[in-house]
């Protein structure tokens, strides 16, 4: 494996967040700057944190701790699309 960008947990990751990002332009625009901004951003932080921890995986804190970091922004970007949803 010679890239973070080989992982299949990143290219599922950055996938989603680009899907993420074309789904929220159609979202309302008084939005822009609450719902659509938190949406993207946990949701490109998931794919960076996946980096971040590959560059860190030969010291295994650092390593589990961008794993984690990851984790619970994918749950965060997970509640924000409940509410979207849930506004319909």
């Amino acid at each position: 494996m010679s890239s973070f960008r080989d992982l299949i947990a990143y290219k599922k990751s950055f996938a989603l967040a680009m899907d993420i990002f074309w789904l929220t332009k159609t979202f309302p625009k008084e939005e822009t700057y609450s719902l659509i901004d938190q949406i993207r951003r946990s949701s490109r932080s998931v794919f960076a944190c996946i980096a971040e921890a590959y560059k860190k995986r030969k010291y295994p804190n650092h390593f589990v701790s961008k794993l984690t970091d990851s984790d619970m922004e994918n749950g965060e970007t997970q509640s924000w699309l409940d509410a979207a949803l849930a506004c319909k």
